[in-house]
């Protein structure tokens, strides 16, 4: 996802007004709970929905502030830039670093250290914590002695991927508020992010399983970075792409988004009745080597070898 399109620079809010109104209200008759889970399937806007909701707590009284009606944000909004910039002294964002497999403890003690000091102006802080199921218990428990002690004027926002677990000791102590899109605010999402008519055009093995807006997105930027028809491209041709390029694309884009093309691949055999490779076996097999590697941090070169000679090749 380029830089524009990442949840903190969105502008404008699509399709989840409704939840964004619901916290808006309860936030203007001084009922928001300080401590709110957005739990929802990875890439439909959970993260863009808290900044948009932070922007709107944070930018009341500036010069420019927060567009209830059009849910956007003004370029000129000062709370925007200094969000963006990482310098705003009211917000504070954590979030799993490139390079680690966890939310570390250190991430969640520079946090409390912030919260410990006075709120600029006396105002309300906001802390984010995007992909709250990578905290490990040490970080959980350091967050729950923060998150036990009533503050009104800090609220936390955690943002969960409802499709992984996260420790039933946080989840509890949190208002959770569920976050989805039909199909029809899923396209709305969709076509106002990419161009070309995407989402029309798009081949239909491509349509045939639910993905997220975000996951269609990554993978439109993916498909124009690298030259690839989307609109004749088959779940097939475009694995075999991702595999066979997986030297140039050691990026997020092959780490996250792996998973899901494997198994919409094997999704159509199974629905064809192609039974030319031992679809379910390979199924298994592939899909527990992929997580156990993803998990306990394995070679994925050595996944992407033998994927590419028993299944790409064949």
């Amino acid at each position: 996802m380029n830089k524009a399109q990442q949840p903190k620079s969105q502008l404008k809010l699509y399709a989840l007004d409704k939840i964004f109104n619901f916290c808006k209200n309860l936030f203007e008759q001084n009922r928001l709970p300080n401590k709110i889970l957005f739990s929802g399937q990875k890439g439909i806007g959970k993260s863009t929905l808290c900044y948009h909701i932070s922007n709107f707590i944070l930018s009341k009284n500036e010069e420019y502030p927060y567009n209830i009606k059009e849910k956007e944000i003004n370029l000129n909004n000062k709370t925007y830039n200094l969000i963006t910039n990482n310098i705003h002294p009211n917000f504070f964002l954590i979030d799993i670093k490139a390079e680690k497999k966890n939310i570390d403890v250190s991430q969640v003690r520079e946090m409390i250290s912030y919260t410990n000091k006075s709120s600029f102006n006396s105002k309300r802080k906001i802390v984010l914590i995007d992909n709250i199921e990578y905290m490990n218990i040490n970080s959980v428990n350091s967050l729950l002695k923060v998150i036990e002690e009533p503050n009104e004027q800090i609220t936390f926002f955690l943002v969960h991927n409802i499709q992984k677990k996260i420790f039933f000791t946080l989840k509890s102590r949190c208002i959770q508020l569920k976050v989805f899109l039909d199909e029809k605010q899923k396209i709305e999402v969709i076509n106002s992010l990419t161009e070309d008519k995407f989402f029309e055009k798009i081949n239909s093995d491509f349509k045939n399983y639910y993905i997220s807006p975000g996951q269609y997105i990554e993978f439109y930027n993916y498909c124009k970075n690298n030259n690839i028809d989307f609109q004749n491209i088959t779940i097939e041709s475009f694995l075999k792409d991702l595999i066979c390029n997986y030297e140039k694309n050691k990026d997020s884009f092959f780490k996250d988004n792996l998973i899901h093309f494997l198994e919409y691949f094997f999704a159509k055999k199974i629905k064809n009745n192609d039974f030319k490779i031992k679809i379910h076996d390979n199924y298994k097999f592939f899909t527990k080597k992929l997580y156990q590697t993803t998990k306990y941090n394995l070679d994925l070169e050595s996944f992407v070898i033998e994927l590419k000679s028993k299944l790409i090749n064949e």
